[in-house]
């Protein structure tokens, strides 16, 4: 029996995109299928989040996530442009953002046609990897989703004309992330049991062979 687990994921997370490689070994190596499930990030669905946090919150994640990065092999370097824009003088994020939803709705639209997991890996690489400045310029992008299985210029349209049904399923993706036990990225949810943050992988695994998870 194929043994099923839901990510709720998002293209501003870096601890989101340490995760995926791992989910591709989970992929290829047990009998395991990932269904990916892009939401957006928290301060795109609660602007005023980061605002009203203690300063220590964000220093502290600053901090981890490049050392979570190291630990686990992985370039990291705060996207530039970030996929959240932010005004800097209020610490708060306009209602108008260029780049996050047409990323969630290319990643909806990926894992719709199968190439989900793969354009989560490839896209959050260039735009976390640090390897590329204004990945969102030329032909970065496209090259991206070209690695995974697509195509940018014929996703890119119908995430446009489709905009409206996408944005219904990151809406679908986002209530049923709180059904599933976390508000958090990256989540993993196995058979009712949510997992929250990259760290919780290996425990992942181990409760997928608990209940009978079998090796390729």
């Amino acid at each position: 029996m194929t043994h099923t687990v839901d990510l709720f994921w998002s293209f501003r997370s870096p601890y989101s995109y340490i995760v995926v490689p791992k989910l591709l070994e989970l992929e290829r190596d047990w009998d395991a299928k990932v269904n990916v499930r892009p939401v957006l990030p928290i301060a795109v669905r609660q602007p005023d989040f980061f605002a009203n946090a203690n300063p220590l919150w964000t220093t502290y994640l600053m901090r981890d996530c490049v050392r979570s990065a190291e630990f686990a092999g992985m370039p990291l370097r705060w996207p530039r442009p970030d996929p959240v824009v932010m005004d800097y003088a209020t610490r708060t994020y306009p209602k108008e953002q260029p780049h996050i939803h047409r990323l969630t709705r290319l990643g909806v639209l990926a894992a719709e046609r199968g190439f989900g997991l793969q354009l989560l890996r490839s896209v959050s690489h260039l735009i976390w990897s640090g390897e590329t400045d204004g990945w969102h310029e030329g032909d970065h992008l496209a090259r991206a989703v070209a690695e995974a299985g697509g195509e940018l210029a014929e996703m890119d349209a119908v995430q446009e004309a489709e905009a409206e049904r996408l944005d219904a399923v990151i809406k679908q993706n986002e209530a049923d992330q709180r059904l599933g036990g976390h508000y958090g990225v990256p989540l993993m949810v196995h058979d009712g049991e949510p997992f929250f943050g990259q760290d919780r992988y290996d425990q992942l695994v181990w409760r997928m062979r608990q209940k009978g998870m079998a090796a390729r």
